[in-house]
């Protein structure tokens, strides 16, 4: 899993640099770049692959702190790509085809496939996945401030003009996190029997 998880982090990152680029030679601005779940999301990706490549390399023990950073990690990245393929898939963005292939679809993927097939060290409880809340949480009131502001939202949800106001914008938000809620859930619980079929599988 080595290779796998420095591949996907180089991959990742280029994709976000590439665009990135984009937003400078376009002088876009550089705040509202940084300002999208997907690249804030995606770069964490990195930095969660290329750790986790370093400390399998290392043969260093999992810890109950870095099977959470990782559940946070796939918790963002499969929100990233099912809310992309699902509700802004047809939503334009100047993003370029293959850059939006990585962000929106091979990431999410490789990351659940690295949390189900290098599943958790030790047994997650059920209540780590609410630390998976957190990030997007924290995100939502700061674009949603940010927004109200400058008035510039990065996705269609949060801009109270798209949603018939303040209103519909809350009704949204809401049902994404409650979404999110069963996501986070849901892969601890996959992560458990990931971990248990694993072990039993190196006991047989």
């Amino acid at each position: 899993m080595i290779p796998f998880r420095l591949v996907i982090a180089l991959i990742g990152l280029v994709a976000v640099g590439t665009q990135f680029g984009v937003t400078l030679v376009e002088d876009y601005s550089v705040v509202n770049f940084f300002s999208y779940y997907t690249n804030l999301s995606n770069l964490f990706a990195v930095v969660v692959f290329s750790v986790g490549a370093v400390r399998t390399l290392r043969r260093r023990p999992g810890s109950r702190g870095w099977d959470v950073v990782r559940l946070v990690n796939v918790v963002n990245m499969v929100f990233v790509g099912l809310v992309f393929n699902l509700l802004l898939a047809g939503v334009g963005g100047g993003v370029i085809p293959w850059v939006n292939v990585v962000v929106h679809m091979l990431v999410p993927v490789a990351a659940l496939i690295d949390w189900l097939v290098l599943p958790a060290g030790r047994r997650l409880p059920w209540s780590a996945a609410l630390v998976g809340l957190v990030t997007p949480v924290v995100y939502s009131v700061y674009t949603i401030i940010r927004g109200a502001v400058i008035g510039f939202y990065p996705y269609p949800f949060y801009d109270p003009a798209a949603q018939g106001g303040g209103g519909g914008v809350a009704v949204y938000v809401g049902v994404l996190l409650v979404a999110l809620t069963v996501l986070s859930f849901a892969l601890v619980g996959l992560g458990r029997l990931s971990g248990r079929f694993w072990r039993a599988r190196r006991g047989s």
